[in-house]
């Protein structure tokens, strides 16, 4: 049984695991919230009792019941994720494309800002220790090392994760304890009524919802890691991980008001709080626990991105599988692109207190998002009653708009993430906008009409073979139907001679990671098709498939693949395979809107530096024809070209 398997059941191992993976980015935030609550503020009772209540209630309301409870509900056979949720229910909305795009392209941003506020949050405590120690290059060189590692895959580091974030929730209950003891009254922030004061009475505390927020930002990466895990353990170790969290919080909360001091004086309470002997111990194990809250990102977003190519949301990328286990997937660019935000946003913001300031804002678009694609899926696929789907999404959309409109002061510092967050957003709507628009001008024909004139040109000598076996890719769903294009291929182009013509169609499922094919022989020996059903989360390597499909025709003696040229015939050589791709380019004869003309101009644009179809569906260039077709989709029209007789002084050409 794999390891993906194993850990979906309530196991001390999957627990274990799940400590490592699910629950790094909202482990880590004791290091930043409480730090971001009080910032210059006072030190007050109020203040202190009514964060702490805002923070429980926080995570309770949004964690607990709206991730833990009821978006974990909706696993795509195992799988969690924005784009695993939008699979679930794209059926029932055809508008619902844009909060799956609006999510993920929030999330995309989040990755970018989580690795250095964590880092940096941990590195910062080095101060206590030594003043002068250089923060920012430390921090560079360890998320610089972290992304270089990413192309090795985490196989051999995963496994010691959940021992090391074992180590971390222990820390944080131990030392929250500790404080919890010398001043137990803190436990009164639990009354709601605190939370309630400090949103309404104290002055501007509505807009402290903000920094309370952060103690909540790992949720949605949460559901996201579902598949690595499963519903049962995540549930079951979240006990044991808001326990500890909140012990932490209100250790610092108790720290705080055993002080005696009225401003924090830009101390971080966390490390305030360890004995002075443990601060080295203490930071080293922050600074594991936030490298491991990063990976986790990371790999959030290389999953992100598979998925989305997948689903046709996303230009095709090149995408490495460094280990063998399942879904463990390295995509350079994005690990590149992320590295480049990452280090831009520690060099920009410099010090963690300037991060809290922009960390946040994407995170509550990309929660809004899964609360509407939600509650389609409790409607429609869960039947669960219209007005009480209605009841839980005022509460989420209240609790999530107030958020939202509390991060709205920190867009001055965010506008860097908004801008790449809008770019990932518009490519993602451009290429699927655009291919809508293409894939309404493929035209299909009946390739039951045009079966004996390719059996009659296979049989024609005079004219030289172009391969034994011709493979093309079709995107005709129905297997009585082919493009146009690939019968003027194969016929008026350059007519195309083989033994045998494959026509191979690929149909993605709405699972994560089915992988099936059918073959049928269309006409006996001649024309042949296979379609692969294949889960969003599978990539479509056609050379690998397609070996395997015709080994088992082989060993099923349904075929034979001994080269049919005479002379390597009779030497019991393979036959030879040729696949060809036909790839669009867009026409100059082509006459748009101006909305048309941009989106597909921008297509076109990007998908010059998109991968080239040959890598993405994993083809052996020497194996492979490229053809180039050209895209007409708004022909010119009413061209006013008039002809005009010779003039009489003009005579014709001699001959």
């Amino acid at each position: 049984m794999s390891s993906h398997h194993h850990h979906q059941k309530l196991t001390t191992a999957g627990i274990l695991v799940t400590l490592g993976i699910i629950f790094g980015d909202i482990g880590t935030s004791p290091l930043y919230v409480i730090k971001a609550i009080i910032g210059e503020r006072e030190i007050t009772e109020e203040l202190i009792f009514g964060g702490l209540s805002c923070v429980f209630w926080t995570l309770t309301l949004q964690t607990t019941f709206k991730y833990i409870i009821l978006t974990l509900q909706a696993d795509n056979h195992g799988e969690g994720g924005i784009f695993s949720l939008y699979a679930l229910v794209r059926r029932y909305g055809k508008w619902l494309y844009f909060p799956a795009f609006v999510g993920a392209g929030a999330l995309l941003g989040d990755g970018i800002i989580t690795p250095p506020i964590s880092v940096t949050s941990a590195i910062e405590g080095l101060k206590l220790v030594s003043p002068d120690i250089p923060v920012i290059p430390i921090v560079i060189v360890i998320l610089t090392a972290l992304f270089a590692y990413q192309r090795f895959g985490t196989k051999v580091v995963g496994s010691s994760f959940g021992s090391i974030m074992l180590v971390w929730f222990s820390m944080l209950v131990v030392l929250g304890i500790h404080q919890i003891l010398l001043f137990p009254s803190i436990l009164k922030a639990f009354n709601p009524i605190y939370a309630i004061d400090l949103l309404v009475k104290y002055p501007q505390g509505f807009w402290l919802l903000g920094s309370v927020f952060l103690a909540t930002t790992g949720a949605e990466a949460l559901y996201s890691d579902l598949g690595h895990c499963g519903r049962k353990n995540i549930r079951v170790t979240w006990i044991f991980v808001k326990t500890a969290l909140l012990m932490n919080y209100f250790g610092q909360g108790s720290w705080l008001m055993t002080r005696n001091k009225p401003l924090l004086e830009g101390l971080n309470p966390f490390y305030e709080m360890m004995p002075h002997w443990f601060l080295w111990v203490g930071i080293i194990i922050a600074t594991a626990a936030t490298i491991i809250a990063s990976q986790a990102l990371i790999s959030g977003s290389f999953t992100l991105i598979s998925e989305a190519v997948s689903l046709h949301f996303w230009p095709r990328v090149t995408i490495k599988f460094p280990t063998d286990i399942k879904g463990q997937i390295y995509i350079p660019s994005i690990n590149w692109f992320l590295w480049a935000g990452c280090v831009g946003t520690v060099l920009y913001f410099r010090e963690s207190s300037n991060m809290e300031a922009a960390y946040g804002f994407a995170i509550t678009i990309a929660m809004l998002m899964t609360t509407l694609l939600m509650t389609y899926y409790l409607h429609y696929v869960k039947k669960i009653s219209m007005w009480f789907v209605a009841v839980i999404l005022l509460i989420f959309i209240s609790i999530e708009f107030s958020f939202f409109v509390a991060n709205i002061v920190k867009l001055k510092e965010a506008w860097m993430f908004l801008f790449v967050v809008f770019g990932i957003i518009f490519t993602m709507f451009v290429w699927y906008r655009a291919r809508k628009i293409t894939n309404q001008f493929i035209d299909f024909v009946s390739l039951k009409e045009h079966l004996p004139t390719i059996v009659d040109l296979s049989k024609d000598n005079s004219i030289p073979k172009y391969a034994t076996h011709l493979i093309y890719l079709t995107k005709a769903d129905l297997r009585q139907d082919i493009e146009q294009r690939i019968i003027y291929s194969i016929i008026k182009r350059t007519p195309k001679r083989a033994d045998i013509y494959w026509f191979i169609h690929i149909d993605r499922t709405d699972e994560p990671y089915t992988m099936e094919y059918t073959v049928e022989e269309l006409v006996d020996d001649k024309v042949i098709r296979v379609e692969f059903r294949l889960g969003f989360r599978v990539q479509p390597r056609v050379n690998v498939l397609f070996r395997k499909v015709v080994e088992e025709m082989v060993s099923n003696k349904e075929l034979h693949i001994t080269s049919r040229y005479e002379s390597l015939n009779k030497h019991n050589l393979s036959a030879d395979f040729r696949f060809v791709i036909l790839e669009r380019f867009l026409s100059v004869e082509n006459e748009f809107s101006i909305k048309n003309g941009f989106i597909l101009n921008t297509y076109f644009a990007i998908k010059h530096f998109a991968q080239q179809d040959t890598k993405a569906f994993g083809l052996d260039t020497s194996d492979v024809m490229i053809e180039k077709i050209p895209l007409v989709i708004s022909p010119v029209k009413n061209i006013n070209l008039k002809r005009i007789p010779l003039k009489q002084n003009e005579t014709p050409f001699p001959l």
